[in-house]
């Protein structure tokens, strides 16, 4: 079980990442794949103009080959799996279209809510009549199940589609999302063994590709995952949480996302009730503190400092440790 389930995924997944990304850099770099900097964002950013982006493809290609020895016999690995996917394939797009077509927002708008839901749709008719989850979620710290009945399905988009640009909105500085994910894959990797849910396989895919991934995304990165890693890795994570029963463990082990797209709300909101006026010196969050004279080293460590400390306590909220 140890090394079927876990060393192994990790080491092969790891290995395909740290390996293909000397690869895949100069590959990007050759097709002019760089990475778009907004002149009005950090003044410390625009050095990171032309570093190569889309680097979430390796992510992805990683957790596919490590997913897919490990995918027989276990469904429930599948749908985290197409979600995974399916997110990707969106940024993939989204990234294409901003990187090589030139059109800086990338997907349109409703495009990419179109897409999401699709994606959404699809993996809720999975696990409903496949995966026969139901419509109960387990309560942090109450040690007990709760049925939302109709009100499940709703909550489902809701979780998918707001963990999903959570992660998109984290994605903003060298490491900070890879450091943070790869902390809650370890959180779910640590649930799934405990309760024996088949998709401990991916979880330590993702874990063993993001370690691969930090080695040349730490800051001064040398490759940025784009949308089509951030899109990938918060379908992931939005998909093992309901396929565990723990959507709202997310707010726990996932207060970076949160705290991340609200701030982006909240800056937004103000603007337009103040006729202009910013409540934050940038949003989202990580920018602000980046406005506030903290380096991208400190914003990273803090803010996986917090994640692990969360992570610790939706350990505690499960109720079974």
């Amino acid at each position: 079980m140890i090394y079927t389930m876990i060393l192994f995924p990790v080491l092969i997944s790891f290995t395909l990442s740290v390996a293909l990304c000397p690869v895949l850099i100069p590959f990007l770099k050759k097709l002019k794949f760089g990475q778009y900097v907004r002149d009005d964002g950090p003044q410390s950013h625009l050095n990171k103009q032309g570093t190569p982006t889309m680097g979430g493809i390796l992510i992805l290609i990683s957790i596919i080959i490590t997913s897919l020895c490990f995918i027989k016999g276990r469904k429930d690995l599948l749908a985290v799996l197409f979600a995974t996917v399916g997110f990707g394939v969106i940024g993939f797009l989204d990234d294409y279209i901003k990187v090589v077509m030139k059109r800086s927002m990338g997907l349109r708008a409703w495009q990419k809510i179109v897409a999401q839901l699709a994606v959404t749709a699809i993996f809720t008719f999975y696990i409903e009549n496949v995966l026969n989850l139901g419509t109960t979620v387990y309560l942090p710290f109450l040690e007990r199940y709760a049925d939302l009945h109709v009100l499940y399905y709703p909550f489902l988009f809701l979780v998918m589609l707001g963990t999903v640009n959570g992660v998109n909105l984290t994605d903003g500085l060298d490491g900070l999302a890879s450091s943070v994910t790869v902390l809650i894959a370890v959180f779910f990797t640590v649930v799934s063994i405990a309760v024996q849910s088949g998709v401990t396989p991916i979880t330590c895919a993702v874990v063993g590709s993001l370690m691969g991934f930090l080695v040349y995304n730490v800051h001064p990165a040398s490759v940025f995952m784009g949308d089509t890693g951030s899109l990938a890795l918060g379908g992931f994570v939005a998909a093992t949480a309901v396929v565990l029963r723990m959507p709202l463990f997310i707010l726990i082990v996932g207060i970076i996302y949160f705290a991340e797209a609200v701030s982006d709300i909240i800056q937004v909101a103000y603007f337009k009730i103040t006729g202009g006026k910013r409540f934050f010196k940038m949003a989202p969050l990580h920018h602000h503190f980046e406005l506030c004279g903290w380096s991208e080293t400190k914003i990273v460590t803090v803010f996986s400092v917090i994640t692990a400390l969360a992570c610790l306590i939706g350990l505690a909220a499960i109720g079974v440790f």
